[in-house]
């Protein structure tokens, strides 16, 4: 790919792009691109001593070596040209076209703005950048090629120049190369950050390559002469050659794996290409007769590509004289994927109408991870630094692939749970989890996922949404921002209606002192009395009448200046107000009665939100019933009116649950586990089997919230596999 770093000329250019373009208007256009970069950095130089012209023809040149279409070539002689030459969007636009500069605006850097630090700085451009990528891919693939460039001459760069950018390479560009299978252009760039970050390093594993050099090529190539004949005599047709592992990746594996050099053993690598998909197979076959494989190294990757769809056998075997041998098998398309990655796979094709959205629609359909970055991204953080850490952590470092019951893959970092997996399918399918099977297996909803899990997430309508404490095990930022989102709404919206409450509050107790409450309608009226209060805002002072924590009464007499009783109508309107309702610690509100004990009935358990009843009992003061309670059906002279106390103090309350279900193993885990997912608390638990029908019946007695919280339990144990009934009892 690399062609030194002089000055690639007009002509030498042309010939590149001559041999797959070869319609005059795209040749002209290159040729128009070329010419004018070239006017505009006429008098601007490199670091080098360079003319500018030297970066911007070297861009042009790589790109039209990946073969990718005539706008895209262009857009590389040019990506400086805005930032650089004092070049409006407008004039590029007038110049050549919106879609050539578009792409030059995503590449281009976002501009002095005021930032605190570098690193926010930097944070920021990266997110222009992906943003950019996550609309048309043809940015990033400019901008990797800028990068690579940059990188082969960084060695004009000052010391500290250097570390920072090759950092950064590692951290960023590396990383992208990867998940978009560019291995060329990835492993190059990892080389010459691993050069420049550890150059005493570098140097040692070098020498420890060069040193084994000679002996290793003779070892691959007796292999190859021996696998060879055997292909050849069964008539197969195949290129076989060895293949020498990048320096920074054996680095990364001996940091990693703790492994010394000797113990690598892909560092003997043989690489086959034959011509179709059955030949890979056939061949994997002869090389396994014919040598004894390691076991667990085989890799099935062109029945399962991976995620920047690379696609290949993987073999390891012990040759002669115990001589361990990496060999990968894959068919041409596949090589040249391997190699270029989704270059290769949208290479420009004269002739054809490019459309880039359906390019995008394509690659989200080809690379599992770009629908991620395409979702990361249109959820923005006004945090650049927080952007750039989601993605570096939910897709640069995703190693573990899970699947959904219908064969998508996800990609998930380490240690990822059922909930990070249902956020990464869709935000509303994580709101409504209430459970998750991995593998037909109902699992606790922080279970760690592993690499083939099949993942099954279950929903509810009725789920109140996700819990704080989840906060506590997801490990993908995406998930945390999205369970904070939502808490940080359900806080608005609680604190909203507690305002409301407060204002109706306020009014009920202005018309029963015979005050119009349309005059205290202006917000501004209550400015005075906030700091009296010792709140910030008048929503403050609401919610706080709503919760109790300030008295109605001190604020209408420090509103009104009147502390003594109103006359209106001859009448003493402010007289001491006696209560109609009286509530109970049980959070009941008992009409007409202050004195007498009120108490939940036993038998049928009420909790909030059912219908109840209060029945006068002889010595138990009142006792509350549900309205539907078989106990109270005969009653009709000791019953009175009830409700539930809208601002009762937050408790548990008691419901027993039977559940009817066929015999099976590992069913009482389940429904404990259900339970548990659905935050309850069990206090009793009592399960019999029926021998003769094999009918299991348990019967629960468990704390919840209220009757919305026992509904949702309730769906959820129906759904455990050999459930038949789930009820609620009445004792």
């Amino acid at each position: 790919m690399e062609k030194g770093n002089s000055m690639i000329t007009l002509p030498e250019l042309m010939k590149e792009v001559n041999t797959y373009i070869h319609q005059p208007e795209s040749l002209a256009l290159i040729e128009k691109a070329y010419r004018y970069a070239e006017q505009k950095h006429a008098t601007q130089f490199r670091r080098s001593g360079e003319p500018y012209m030297v970066h911007a023809a070297q861009v042009g040149y790589i790109l039209a070596t990946m073969k990718v279409g005539p706008k895209t070539i262009c857009a590389g002689l040019l990506h400086d040209v805005l930032e650089d030459c004092g070049i409006s969007p407008e004039e590029m636009t007038a110049e050549f076209d919106e879609e050539i500069t578009r792409l030059v605006e995503g590449v281009t850097k976002i501009g002095h703005l005021q930032f605190k630090d570098e690193k926010e700085y930097l944070a920021a451009n990266h997110r222009k950048i992906f943003i950019a990528m996550a609309k048309d891919i043809r940015v990033i693939v400019i901008k990797l090629v800028d990068r690579l460039h940059n990188m082969r001459t960084l060695q004009y760069m000052p010391p500290q120049k250097q570390q920072k950018i090759a950092a950064e390479t590692l951290q960023v560009y590396a990383p992208i190369a990867h998940r978009l299978g560019i291995s060329e252009i990835k492993n190059e760039l990892e080389d010459r950050s691993f050069y420049y970050l550890n150059r005493e390093e570098y140097y040692e594993i070098a020498h420890l390559v060069e040193e084994k050099k000679a002996q290793r090529d003779e070892q691959v190539r007796h292999m190859i002469h021996d696998i060879s004949q055997m292909l050849t005599a069964n008539h197969l047709e195949f290129r076989i050659f060895g293949r020498s592992k990048h320096l920074y990746s054996i680095y990364k594996k001996m940091k990693t794996k703790g492994k010394r050099f000797e113990e690598i053993l892909d560092l003997l690598a043989i690489r086959i290409v034959t011509k179709t998909e059955l030949n890979c197979y056939e061949i994997l076959g002869y090389i396994h007769a014919a040598y004894r494989p390691i076991p667990g190294r085989l890799k099935d990757y062109i029945a399962m590509p991976k995620s920047n769809m690379y696609q290949s056998l993987h073999t390891t075997i012990v040759g002669d004289e115990g001589r361990i041998f990496e060999i990968q098998i894959r068919t041409e398309e596949m090589d040249s994927i391997a190699e270029k990655g989704i270059a290769a796979h949208w290479r420009y094709k004269e002739g054809t109408k490019y459309d880039p959205r359906r390019e995008q629609r394509e690659i989200e359909q080809k690379l599992s991870w770009f629908r991620d970055l395409s979702a990361l991204t249109g959820d923005l953080s006004d945090d650049p630094n927080e952007y750039m850490d989601t993605l570096t952590r939910d897709i640069f470092e995703a190693n573990v692939y899970v699947m959904t019951p219908k064969g998508r893959v996800i990609e998930l970092p380490n240690g990822s749970t059922p909930i990070d997996f249902a956020y990464r399918v869709h935000t509303e399918v994580g709101h409504s989890t209430v459970g998750a099977l991995v593998n037909e297996t109902l699992v606790p909803l922080n279970t760690p996922l592993k690499t083939g899990d099949v993942v099954q997430i279950r929903t509810s309508k009725q789920s109140p949404g996700p819990s704080e404490d989840w906060l506590k095990f997801v490990k993908t930022n995406h998930a945390k921002n999205k369970i904070r989102g939502f808490l940080q709404k359900k806080e608005v919206e609680k604190k909203q209606s507690y305002v409301e409450k407060g204002e109706q509050i306020l009014r009920d107790e202005l018309r029963k002192r015979g005050y119009n409450e349309k005059e205290y309608q202006d917000h501004k009226k209550f400015d005075n009395l906030l700091s009296q209060f010792q709140v910030s805002t008048y929503v403050d002072l609401m919610y706080a009448i709503a919760v109790k924590s300030i008295s109605v009464i001190s604020v209408i007499e420090k509103l009104t200046n009147q502390k003594k009783p109103i006359i209106l109508d001859n009448e003493t309107v402010g007289r001491t107000y006696v209560p109609r309702k009286t509530s109970s610690k049980s959070g009941i509100l008992v009409h007409g009665i202050s004195s007498m004990m009120i108490s939940l009935a036993g038998c049928c358990n009420p909790i909030p939100g059912d219908r109840i009843v209060g029945y006068v009992s002889r010595g138990s003061g009142v006792k509350v019933h549900r309205a539907d309670c078989p106990n109270i059906s005969e009653e009709k002279d000791r019953l009175i009116e009830v409700e539930w106390d809208e601002h009762r103090e937050p408790r548990k309350y008691e419901a027993i649950v039977m559940i009817h279900s066929h015999d099976r193993n590992f069913l009482l885990t389940d429904l404990v586990t259900v339970i548990s997912q659905c935050r309850a608390t069990m206090q009793k638990i009592n399960s019999t089997v029926n021998q003769e029908d094999l009918i299991v019946t348990t019967r629960m007695t468990l704390l919840v919230d209220n009757l919305e919280h026992l509904n949702l339990i309730l769906a959820n144990l129906r759904k455990v596999s050999h459930v038949v009934s789930v009820e609620r009892v009445i004792q």
